[in-house]
């Protein structure tokens, strides 16, 4: 018997607005919303600014984790959302990611792990 101890979707979005990804602050912005909206727990958070542009961040969450790694250069997002427990939760924070980073287009995979 296989059981689930949580979903994890990893996910590239394609054609995301330069001024939503290339700074720390604006994204740091919408991931702390994300995690809120979606009522996860965040523990901590880590952000880092690149120069010239380009963000990473990595929230530490009690139900796993989120990261995300940008390039505004190439209108592309790499996003991570794991969450053990209720899957509906990790859904629901991809649907809002996806709502505030307004990809043109994405690809992911969902991975229930366990």
């Amino acid at each position: 018997m296989t059981m689930i101890v949580g979903r994890h979707i990893i996910a590239e979005l394609y054609g995301v607005p330069k001024e939503l990804i290339s700074n720390e602050s604006e994204v740091r912005r919408i991931i702390e919303e994300v995690v809120e909206e979606a009522e996860l727990t965040k523990v901590g958070s880590v952000y880092k600014q690149f120069n010239p542009h380009g963000v990473t961040g990595v929230v530490l969450i009690a139900e796993s984790h989120v990261s995300i790694h940008t390039w505004p250069e190439y209108e592309l997002v790499n996003l991570d959302v794991f969450t053990c427990g209720d899957v509906s939760k990790v859904e629901k924070a991809f649907r809002l990611f996806l709502q505030k980073f307004k990809p043109k287009s994405y690809r992911h995979y969902v991975l229930d792990r366990g």
